[in-house]
């Protein structure tokens, strides 16, 4: 895989990355691709999918979760259990 192909999947949004992915997992599943370009797009598929789970854990770590007093009433915040 070119640079210039790892450069395009990192400006990806999450959303963006993950259709893609499910294309190429569409079209390797249906058999209908030749030997190389198999190969080319699983290579693809594998950097698409790296670049999602960085996203997800990214947002996970901005994720906070509010903390409430007995009477319900907000009381700050504290970072989201793993």
């Amino acid at each position: 895989m070119t640079d210039k192909s790892l450069s395009d999947i990192k400006s990806l949004s999450f959303e963006a990355a993950l259709s893609e992915l499910e294309t190429i997992v569409a079209k390797l599943e249906s058999g209908q691709a030749p030997l190389q370009e198999s190969i080319a797009i699983y290579e693809r598929g594998e950097a698409l999918k790296t670049h999602c789970e960085t996203l997800l854990k990214a947002a996970e770590a901005r994720i906070e979760k509010i903390t409430l007093s007995k009477d319900g009433t907000p009381t700050g915040i504290e970072p989201l259990d793993e």
